[in-house]
């Protein structure tokens, strides 16, 4: 660890050098936060967008009381007639597979992330928000070179990229898709974070984007309309707290999913090693087919259950908001104070318009498979997220932040983390980058490279169940953690499986 130092990790350089600077400046982790969120926006393009949505936890310096900002999407107040709605599929092209997602203006929630970032810094900042907007707006206006990564993740949605006009001036000027190295430029985004830090959230509800929102719905079939962002709220929930070992763990408390899911695991785990087992891979395997299991029995009600203790008979013997699962960044701060900011966010990749000459796309939340599918989403309601934006709190003072993208791999990756943490005293590079593997709800299991033989062996034993990966993959998640002691100092591990990177001030 490194002792007397803030620590920030996420998933572009830039995202990092924007809180880093922040810190520098004298700012908190949640001013550094701020920084590396509105730098997403540029630099993280594909995942993160004013149009979207997010979770912030957060815990002050010194205390043990941890908050949760839910500043998500919501499904829209009314729902127009079906021929008047611009909603249309696209494939995403992730070379194994490809999936479908929909997109149009019929596909967009109301967005919350204005409000959320000043939400954030009425509660916790130092700094002006002029001065946190600075590092985004100085990259979005002088450009910089495409990391390899990001042009990847352009491929992948090449063709919400290039639907229209608007799209196509940002992300193909040239005619055809940016590829690496060479400079990305958003300007219309720059000039948007300068009003954003001028006029505040109200910019985005009746100040001229908040129009251009809803002049954009009204015109090419949307759902939205004024009312749906002046009704748009903040959201400030207790965390659902839970005990691993003797280890504190605040996660994402309903109407998430997430946070449960992960709460279900450990306790599942923590259940098999009292009854004598060994915590190892093969553990973690039944805890995800458990887990899947007591979600396909309750549904919406899991976190209400377990923090009731309901489950605990049901753990021991073992031993629905409409949810979004979409491309999702991370940002995880913490500064030489304590102070912990642990900040996910998604937009889920953008529904081809850009609002007017802003520089960025509204979500298509409403896009996902299984809120389509049926047009059965709820009118008014703020959607669940399987994002969980992590903090653990140790005994021994230490503090560590975490969180991933990864849709229906957040839980999974998060609670392998955890794991090598909490019960295999792991530093935390090496719990990042340590092997992972993954359950899905039909029984396949992914999993990477590098376990034991023996547990590869039992894989296999699953035949067409198994789904061997021959390296490791952005599809495992990319958990950016940060960790603190007062004393001995601080770690961060950015995820070599998204490019992550972690820098100390």
């Amino acid at each position: 660890m490194t002792k007397g130092k803030s620590v920030v990790a996420a998933g572009h350089q830039l995202t990092v050098s924007a809180a880093a600077e922040i810190l520098a400046d004298g700012g908190n982790a949640f001013d550094a936060a701020i920084a590396g969120v509105c730098m997403s926006f540029v630099a993280e393009a594909v995942f993160a967008s004013p149009g979207g949505g997010g979770f912030l936890m957060a815990r002050p310096a010194g205390s043990h009381k941890v908050r949760l900002f839910d500043f998500f999407v919501e499904t829209p107040l009314k729902r127009r007639k079906a021929s008047e709605v611009a909603f249309f599929p696209i494939q995403a092209d992730f070379g194994p597979a490809t999936q479908e997602f929909h997109i149009g203006l019929g596909a967009s929630a109301t967005p919350g992330v204005a409000q959320g970032l000043f939400a954030m810094h009425e509660a916790h900042s130092r700094l002006p928000m002029k001065r946190l907007v600075e590092p985004a707006v100085r990259a979005a206006r002088q450009g910089f070179p495409l990391t390899s990564f990001q042009a990847y993740l352009f491929t992948v949605i090449a063709p919400i990229l290039q639907e229209s006009a608007g799209t196509r001036a940002i992300f193909a000027p040239n005619g055809k898709l940016m590829a690496a190295g060479e400079t990305f430029r958003n300007e219309g985004l720059a000039e948007t974070l300068e009003w954003l830090a001028e006029d505040g959230a109200r910019l985005f509800v009746d100040g001229d984007i908040g129009a251009s929102i809803v002049a954009q719905s009204r015109d090419l079939g949307g759902h939205l309309t004024a009312d749906d962002l002046k009704r748009y709220r903040v959201e400030l929930r207790e965390p659902l707290l839970w005990r691993h070992g003797k280890a504190n763990v605040a996660l994402n408390p309903p109407p998430s999913a997430g946070g449960a899911l992960i709460a279900f695991g450990l306790t599942y785990l923590e259940a098999l090693t009292q009854g004598g087992a060994t915590l190892d891979t093969l553990a973690l395997h039944a805890a995800m087919e458990a887990t899947n299991s007591a979600r396909a029995s309750h549904g919406e009600g899991l976190a209400e259950r377990l923090a009731g203790g309901v489950l605990a008979d049901e753990i021991r013997k073992a031993a629905r908001h409409r949810q979004a699962y979409r491309g999702t960044t991370h940002i995880s701060v913490i500064d030489k104070d304590g102070n912990a900011a642990s900040v996910s966010l998604s937009n889920g990749e953008g529904d081809g318009f850009i609002v007017g000459d802003h520089g960025f796309m509204l979500n298509n939340m409403l896009g996902e498979e299984d809120l389509c599918e049926h047009d059965c989403w709820r009118e008014g309601t703020r959607l669940s997220s399987m994002m969980a934006p992590t903090i653990i709190m140790e005994p021994d003072g230490t503090v560590t932040a975490l969180g991933t993208g990864g849709s229906n791999r957040i839980r999974t990756a998060i609670l392998q983390v955890a794991v090598n943490l909490l019960a295999h005293g792991m530093r935390l590079e090496d719990a990042v980058a340590a092997p992972r593997i993954h359950v899905e709800r039909c029984g396949t299991t992914s999993y990477e490279p590098g376990l034991s033989e023996a547990v590869e062996a039992a894989f296999r034993a699953l035949e067409d169940k198994a789904r061997p990966w021959p390296a490791q993959n952005l599809f495992f998640g990319g958990v950016h953690a940060a960790r603190w002691h007062e004393k001995r100092g601080v770690e961060g591990a950015g995820d070599p499986r998204r490019q992550g990177t972690a820098q100390t001030v």
